[in-house]
């Protein structure tokens, strides 16, 4: 068995990205958190104000015997919207852009050869950052498995569940039973 292997995103809501990957075959661990930004270790409150820096960005422990990087990226990539600037649906700033934070050469350049493949399926261009992973700041831990324990929330009913439904119908074969 190969060593297990980290991937850094974002993509608007953490709570949204977590419900997602979590369900993913292959996926050890998912943790919400922030990155990207310039002061250490925020709280949930200062990064929610945008001045920060950070992006709501999850970090995804795999095993790439059982997905790949790129399998990641690509469900990511095809997940949320990555051509809106700083937005994903209603919620809007800084600290909900569409960003992939790179671990080595070899996952930028993945992310690369991604960010061009699905290009053709969106009308305008894709914004989403790709940059060097510097540090990862877990958000408190309300705010970690968030859809699992909340289900009847109102807005993992209205925002998550459709997400998770088309997940379903887009990668079935990939979901953890």
């Amino acid at each position: 068995m190969k060593h297990l292997s980290v991937v850094t995103f974002g993509g608007g809501c953490f709570w949204c990205i977590e419900a997602l990957i979590q369900r993913l075959k292959g996926v050890q661990s998912v943790q919400s958190g922030f990155s990207g930004g310039f002061i250490k270790n925020p709280p949930y409150r200062e990064v929610c104000t945008g001045r920060t820096g950070h992006a709501e960005v999850i970090q995804v422990t795999f095993n790439p015997d059982i997905i790949s990087y790129y399998d990641l990226i690509f469900i990511f990539m095809t997940s949320h919207d990555p051509t809106t600037l700083n937005r994903q649906g209603a919620d809007s700033g800084t600290q909900y852009r569409s960003i992939v934070l790179y671990h080595n050469q070899e996952q930028k350049e993945i992310a690369e050869k991604v960010f061009d493949e699905v290009q053709p399926s969106y009308p305008d261009a894709i914004v989403t950052e790709l940059k060097p992973f510097e540090v990862f700041y877990k958000a408190e831990e309300d705010h970690q498995n968030y859809y699992n324990d909340n289900q009847e929330a109102r807005y993992c009913q209205l925002v998550i569940d459709p997400k998770i439904q088309k997940l379903k119908k887009m990668y079935a074969d990939r979901l953890v039973k």
